[in-house]
Parts: structure tokens; sequence; C-alpha cells
């Protein structure tokens, strides 16, 4: 039996976070053009070499970008936005940075447009943002990029079996958005065609046989044109005579198993993670000649894969496919850290329960040997050992916690009064002008907190804002900081998953039950708030962004820790109310991220949700004012259950985002308090006064800007608020 193994995508930032330094030193001018894309070449040989040396019967090419695959694309087929009017001195990836960040100084001075950046979006329910292509009618595709084939030739220069990895056309379609009322993009699908069609050929001619095309909306609940757009659309794209690999992931196939199953391409891939129950149906529906890629380990989370339940799988299918069978991960690795080779030290017995990027490679192989009748013996012993040594550890289970869930009142989630009485009572304790300024939490760090802290407030009394922050200057993430004091959480020293563009997180992992040992938050708030005559917010980050935003156990339902968590951070919420602190932030940016990607599964997962929100916020009297905070996602069609969570005031971010929320929010008629904000910090480009005042629809947070741009913005933003008073 012949079996081949291969990987959608690996991580792009290197062992070390190298892309990471080496873009950050670029756009501070440290860096050339050449040198950083010398850097992307070395990281790429490193990772194909990886690839080759674990086994995998084809290297992965493609799924390398310098900031974002989709951005990519938009310039791999000629579709860059005409408002950025780029000039013709322009370097390709000087045009393609400015579509990421924005027009910045320099960039003008070089020729381009000091327009917005594209607008940000998550990557179906991961946590990696993609940059939304603009689409109108009068958009046009070209093959513009030689970037894809440069890198199919140095695969191949190293000797490495290739195949192409795309994103599938009509996917990429439905990651945008269109820019003119009353156009759909799916109109642009006639023209885009032949473009992708000319990308095939390229490939072909360079000896490519095999090119993935991802298509995950087939996950979707997708409109009836876009359904049947499908088989004329591969139709026409399997006359190139070049092998198709199409990919699906992150939710079953359901009413589109069928669809997929008979479109005109040589293999399709399922995700046997999420979809584990379609197995047989696919391997039924598929005609016998064709490929079918099985993603049999996980690629969204850190967990060993349990080898003898995935042969136990894995051999009827194989037997039945007769060799026409590839074993991957589900979806690409990028959602993963990069090894585990790093973490010297972590915990051994929780380290023997992980696998990250490299270490799947591995389990690929370990499962083709095995299927092939060349079991690693050794090699599964321990991998036994270590799926016995998770499922019996004492550390994984607390009674205290379990004891607590068992007695929770069915009141729990409530506040004592509805928000109109504590409306009142709020304003009457807090006395806040209209259109209160405030900002969303940290400001630039440095390593005296104490001072630190003290500057924050400082520099907040001198703007003019009207509720403070105390900076989170002692705060190395929003996640990472509370898991470092959370039971049942592990961090790692060097587990970076990309999020966005240089952008990484480090997720926690959350092994066992949770449980909140000491307040986390409360010391440094109250010394905050004894700095100021002003309301101090106690910033927290909410029950589901901890679970949506960590590596979460999978030995139980995500709603049964989305409520250890959530019971946490009411513990945490009733301290600082206890010390005084009269407004509670709990940022819950993650919530529309963790909705499923089937509308069918969306009120379950709302209803616990929302539910773990109040938990965490309904223990504080009326006069306390709760907030939350949400950005980066389309709310819009969630807005009901947002009102649900009975947050007093919700900031949403627009920033990027064209007014978009805070229009449904009105069209909704949202009960409780709105604060939109006015500068968005993942652009180096700074708002004016006249900006945020016909724009005062936008939110964003306050992380990763320097102190310059950050006072110069808000400065702005205080007098937008001063000028809308007098409005």
């Amino acid at each position: 039996m012949t079996i081949r193994t291969h990987i959608l995508g690996f991580p792009r930032i290197g062992a070390a976070r190298e892309l990471k330094r080496a873009l950050e030193s670029h756009w501070r001018g440290e860096l050339s053009e050449a040198a950083l894309e010398a850097t992307g070449r070395q990281l790429r040989a490193r990772h194909w070499a990886l690839q080759r040396d674990a086994g995998l019967d084809y290297v992965t090419v493609g799924d390398f970008a310098l900031y974002d695959q989709v951005a990519s694309h938009i310039q791999l087929l000629g579709c860059e936005p005409a408002r950025f009017d780029f000039g013709a001195e322009q370097s390709p990836l000087s045009r393609y940075f400015t579509m990421a960040r924005g027009g910045t100084s320099q960039a003008e001075h070089a020729g381009c447009s000091h327009g917005h950046a594209l607008e940000v979006s998550k990557w179906f329910d991961t946590h990696y943002h993609y940059l939304v292509p603009e689409l109108s009618p009068q958009t046009r595709f070209s093959l513009a990029g030689e970037r894809l084939l440069a890198e199919v030739a140095e695969a191949q220069a190293l000797g490495h079996q290739v195949k192409a990895a795309l994103i599938g056309p009509l996917t990429f379609l439905w990651l945008g958005k269109e820019k003119t009322p009353g156009f759909e993009r799916l109109a642009l699908l006639e023209q885009l065609l032949p473009v992708y069609g000319a990308l095939l050929d390229r490939l072909k001619q360079q000896g490519v046989t095999w090119v993935q095309l991802d298509e995950p909306i087939l996950g979707l609940d997708l409109p009836s044109a876009w359904r049947n757009a499908f088989e004329s659309t591969y139709w026409q794209l399997n006359q190139v005579g070049v092998d198709i690999l199409l990919a699906t992931y992150f939710s079953p196939l359901e009413e589109n198993l069928s669809l997929a199953c008979r479109l005109p391409v040589a293999g399709l891939h399922v995700d046997g993670i999420r979809a584990p129950h379609e197995l047989i149906s696919v391997t039924d529906w598929l005609p016998a000649h064709k490929v079918l890629s099985i993603g049999i380990v996980d690629g969204r989370n850190i967990w060993r894969t349990d080898l003898d339940a995935a042969l136990a799988v894995l051999q009827p299918l194989a037997a039945k496919r007769k060799g026409h069978l590839w074993l991957a991960p589900s979806c690409s690795l990028l959602h993963v850290p990069f090894s585990l080779e790093a973490e010297t030290v972590l915990d051994g017995d929780i380290k023997s329960w992980l696998a990250f990027a490299t270490e799947k490679l591995t389990e690929l192989a370990l499962l083709k040997d095995a299927l092939e009748g060349h079991p690693d013996d050794t090699a599964l012993a321990r991998s036994r050992r270590a799926i016995a040594s998770r499922r019996a550890s004492p550390r994984v289970h607390r009674a205290a916690v379990a004891q607590r869930l068992q007695t929770l009142s069915p009141t729990v989630d409530r506040r004592d009064s509805g928000f109109p009485l504590r409306q009142a009572a709020q304003h009457a304790r807090l006395r806040l002008p209209d259109f209160p300024t405030t900002t969303i939490g940290a400001f630039p760090q440095t390593p005296a907190i104490r001072a630190e802290i003290a500057h924050a407030v400082e520099r907040q009394e001198a703007l003019g804002l009207d509720m403070l922050v105390h900076g989170e200057a002692e705060r190395n993430d929003m996640v990472d900081y509370f898991g470092e004091q959370l039971a049942g959480f592990v961090l790692t020293h060097h587990g970076w998953v990309q999020s966005y563009g240089s952008r990484c997180v480090k997720p926690p992992i959350i092994y066992g039950d949770v449980q909140r040992p000491a307040p986390m938050t409360v010391a440094w708030t109250v010394h905050a708030q004894s700095l100021t005559s002003k309301p101090m917010k106690g910033m927290l980050t909410g029950p589901v962004t901890l679970l949506q935003w960590s590596f979460v156990r999978d030995d139980q339902p995500r709603a049964a820790t989305a409520l250890q968590l959530a019971l946490a951070i009411r513990d945490e919420v009733q301290d600082l109310e206890t010390a005084g602190i009269g407004i509670i932030q709990i940022d819950e940016p993650a919530i529309r991220e963790g909705l499923p990607l089937r509308r069918g599964q969306w009120e379950a997962y709302l209803d616990w949700a929302t539910r773990a929100f109040r938990i965490a916020a309904s223990v504080v009297g009326d006069t306390t004012q709760i907030h939350t905070h949400m950005c980066y996602a389309e709310f819009n069609d969630i807005l009901p259950q947002i009102s649900a969570m009975d947050a007093d005031v919700i900031t949403i971010e627009t920033s990027r985002s064209d007014v978009e929320p805070l229009t449904g929010s009105v069209q909704f008629q949202y009960p409780n308090e709105i604060g939109p904000g006015v500068y968005g910090i993942h652009s180096p480009r700074i708002p004016t006064t006249v900006d945020m005042v016909t724009l005062l629809q936008k939110a964003s947070d306050l992380k990763t800007r320097g102190w310059v741009e950050t006072e110069t913005a808000l400065r702005h933003m205080v007098e937008a608020a001063r000028q809308m008073r007098a409005a």
C-alpha cells in the first residue's frame, strides 16, 4: 500500500521569530528590501528541509507570506485597490506593506496614497487576521506577481518535490468585501478564472504536478449562487491539465459533501479533526480514482495525536482507497507553534502531552509507516505512555472546581437591577461628561512598572481624558498575564504563533481545571486609582477570550472550560469592586471569533459564551459600571446576543471597518451605552481631529504604538470629544 504525506502550510515566522524581527527592522529603515527577501528565502529553505527530513512526499510552496497570504494573493492577482494610487516607481514590496499598514510620511514621499490600510478580519474562526480584499465593479485582475513562481523555482533548485498552494478563487472572492452598494462580488468570478488558469498553466510549465487550492468556504452555509459556481469553476480550471487537490478545513462539509466529492479535481482534502463523522461518507462518495487527503493530525491545537486512535480510523479507509490516500494535518500548521525543542524548562509531564508543528510532521511519518506495515514500535509505545499519562494525571482535575460548579445558583449570571436603574446610579457616581474619553487599556511599556503607571496616569490627565487606565505596564499580554496566575494553565517560553504581520502571540495552554488562587490585578489598579481623582478602570480579559486565545484542553466541552474561566474572572471582579474600583472593563474581543462556522450551531455557542460573560460580570452592584471591548470582526449579525451580555458600556473597534458595527447597532437599537473609538493602533497613521470628528464611529485598543504616536492621537481624540459636546 502506498500512502503519501504532506501539509497544507507551515508556520512562517521561524523557530526564533526571525521573520518578525526582520520585518520590524525593515519597517524602521534598518534592513533593506533585499535583506528582508534573503531572510524569507532562508526561512523557506529551512522549513522545506524540515518537511523533507520528516519524510513528507511533497514540500508545500506558496504558504509563506511576508505579511499575510491573502494580501499576497491581492498582489499576485493584480487587484491592488486603486485608491492607494501607487506610483510606478514604488516597488511591489513597498506597495504590499502600504496595503497592510497604511500610508506613512515616508511612504507618501515615495509617491503612495496616505490612505488607511486594508481592513483586517479574522481568518474563519481562528485567531489569525487576514487583510480583506476590496472589490468593486472596477476591480480588474491580472497575473501581476512572480513571487509564487520564484518560490517554486527555489524549492525545485533545492531538489524538493513541490506541491504549490493557493487560496481558491471562490474563497478569495468570499473573503473580500464589496465597496459599491448593491454590487455582488461573485460577479467578478468570470474575469478572475482566466487569471487562475494562467497561473496554473505557469506552474505546470515549471513542472509542478499538484496544486492545492484551498476552498474552506465549502464548510460554510453558502448561498445557492456560490454553491452552484463551484462545478463550472473547477471544470474550467481542470482544463489546464495540472492535478488539483481541493482543500477544505475548519468545518464539516454537510450539504456540500457530495458537491465537493464530485467536483472535477484530482483529489480532495477533508478535516478529520473537525469532521471525523464525515470520513466514511467522503470515502464512499469520492470516486475511487481520486486522491483522498485526510487531515488526521490536529492543525489547530497542540495536543499529541493519539496514534492508536488515528490508526483505528485510518486503517479501514486506507483499505478502501487502494493507494489513493494522503495523510496531512487538518489545516495549515500556521496556527500552532514551531517546535517543542526550545521548551527546555517546560514541565516534563505536560511537555510529553504536546506536539507543535515540527512534531506533527513526525506524527504523520509514524502513521504512514504503520499503515504501510512498518510500525516504529518504540515511538508508538512512547506515544501510548504520554496519552495514558495525561488521562490519568491528578493535575488535570480539581475537586474544589467541580464542587463550585455543582452549587451555582440559577441566578448567578444576573445583575441586581436592569440597565436603566444601573445607568442612573452609575451616572450619579461617576459624573462623566457627554462623549467621555478613555482608552481600551494598554500603553507603551517600560521596565519600571510603578513609575510607568504614574507616568501613564499623569499623561492621561494632562491630555484631559475622562476615565483613565493604568496602562497595564505590568502585563506581558492580555491572555498570558492571566494564564500565569490561574491554576490549570501552563505557559511556554517559545510557543509563538502569528496573529497578523509581525504580531505574534504566545497562547497559554489550558491543561486542567481552572481556578484563581489569588487576586491578579487588584493591587496595581488600586495603586493607579490612588494617583488620581478621576475614575480608574479595572482591566480584565473575559472568559471567552481567555478560552479562544489559549490552546484549550480537548478532554471536555469548551463550554465547561469557559464556565471555569468565568468563575475565576468573577472572583477578580468582586475583589476590584470591594477595593473601590467603580469601572471594570472585561474585554471580549474574541466572542465573535468563537462563533461556529455553521449557523445551526450558533445558538448553542452564544448561549454558553454570553452566559460565561454574565457570570463573570454580574457579581457587582448597580453603581459599578461594567465595560466590554470587541474588535476586528463582524458583529452586526450577533448584536442581540451581544446585547444579552448586558454590559453597561461596549466599545467596538471600527477603525478599519468603515463604521459598519455602529451602523448595525443603531439599526438594532442597542439598549445600553456604546463607546466608539477613533484611533486604530495597528496602523502607523495617526488620525487628525477632523478624522475623528468625521469618523467618530471607529474603535481600537492601545498596545503596540509608541508614546509619541499614542499621545498625539489621544490629544486629537479629546479635541474631537470637545467639538462633539459643543455640537
